[in-house]
């Protein structure tokens, strides 16, 4: 396999699984598109924009040899279709996971989590403040958790912490692979300089914010569909 495929066979390998076992009877997943996609393309807009500036400041960058060769501005096309193709397959785990279990295992636990974690980002956020990726993921991440904590108090952040969890497992597995080439690769003076194997702590709040995004708008179209259905 050419190098220059790296990247797109690693989209078509998270990808094909769920989106081909979306059409499972007891998940009908793909009822869900319509709500699902409206948030994957706000969020995504938003990350694009971020991820051009980053690349043009040295934060992180892509080597040539792994990527087909079109470009957003200075984002390969395949680091564009990360922005669809990762939160499709996360909420999927997000939706099988409601499906299958009923129970909220972490209903009575998950304000607690939410405000621990929003406190470790807020912390690192301001500890390293002169670092671009901690202290733009660790801040962005502590104002959407205290917004859904204590503004929007979401009913739907236990399901969400449980999801994240199992979404740790694909997220080293693909992370892992993009950095160990690397496919993308990270300045470390602008992060906290600590490697899980071979990719960024950081990754963990910059993966949790595009999640809780997405998940977020998911879940409000839903409920006012639901509503709305209902009356």
């Amino acid at each position: 396999m050419s190098p220059n495929l790296t990247y797109i066979m690693l989209h078509a390998g998270a990808f094909t699984f769920p989106f081909l076992l979306s059409f499972d009877k007891k998940v009908a997943f793909w009822r869900s598109w319509k709500f699902l996609f409206p948030a994957i393309l706000v969020v995504a807009a938003l990350f694009v924009a971020w991820d051009i500036y980053f690349t043009k400041l040295g934060v992180w960058g892509f080597t040539p040899e792994y990527v087909l060769g079109y470009y957003l501005v200075n984002l390969p096309l395949e680091e564009v279709l990360f922005f669809i193709t990762i939160p499709y397959c996360c909420i999927f785990i997000y939706a099988c996971l409601e499906a299958y279990i009923k129970r909220d295992y972490f209903t009575n636990v998950h304000r607690w989590i939410t405000g621990m974690v929003m406190l470790i980002a807020f912390t690192l956020g301001f500890l390293y403040f002169d670092r671009y990726y901690t202290s733009w993921t660790g801040l962005i991440s502590g104002v959407l958790l205290a917004y859904l904590l204590f503004v929007e108090k979401a009913k739907w952040m236990g399901r969400f912490w449980m999801s994240y969890v199992v979404v740790l497992l694909p997220f080293f597995i693909c992370n892992g692979i993009l950095t160990s080439k690397p496919v993308v690769w990270y300045n470390d003076a602008e992060n906290l300089g600590i490697r899980m194997w071979t990719i960024p702590a950081d990754d963990l709040l910059y993966n949790l914010i595009m999640l809780l995004g997405v998940t977020w708008i998911f879940e409000r179209l839903r409920t006012r569909w639901k509503t709305s259905s209902a009356a």
